[in-house]
């Protein structure tokens, strides 16, 4: 092989090792980022990651919401009309945060089934809910048995 062909195979190799690189960095950040969104039935089953952050929304359970006296902890339970999961926020709630209203929480789960959010988001008007709520309360058989007498 003639020194000119060596040095054209070794630009090469390092070319495609660089985008090899490049592309592995990529799915790598892209894996980090990437969030998913659960149901409360979804998280009730076991399908959440344990301890790995991503998306919940449902309504908010009428009468769970738990305040505590010291600090800006509250307790509030969310539901899609058929499971509930108890959510845990330290910080200040948006203004339009109200039992019975579609709400979108970010945050993890612990092993012992409580999600600690993040960030919750409220839906802005009277008309507005998210659409992966609404995806989810029309997927789910809201029956006689009404956890919390919450309906969409």
């Amino acid at each position: 092989m003639t020194p000119a062909r060596k040095k054209r195979l070794y630009l090469v190799l390092l070319m495609i090792l660089g985008i090899g690189t490049a592309v592995a960095l990529a799915v790598t950040a892209f894996d980090e980022n990437l969030m998913f969104y659960y149901t409360p039935s979804e998280i009730v089953a076991g399908e959440a990651p344990v301890d790995h952050p991503f998306r919940m929304g449902g309504l908010v359970t009428a009468g769970s919401v738990k305040r505590q006296s010291e600090g800006l902890t509250v307790q509030f339970d969310v539901t899609d009309n058929d499971k509930l999961v108890t959510v845990e926020y330290t910080g200040i709630l948006p203004d339009l945060f109200r039992e019975g209203q579609g709400i979108i929480t970010r945050g993890r789960l612990r092993p012992d089934g409580v999600f600690v959010a993040d960030e919750v988001l409220a839906k802005h008007d009277e008309n507005y809910m998210p659409p992966e709520v609404a995806e989810s309360l029309k997927t789910v058989h809201s029956g006689a048995d009404d956890p919390g007498g919450v309906t969409p």
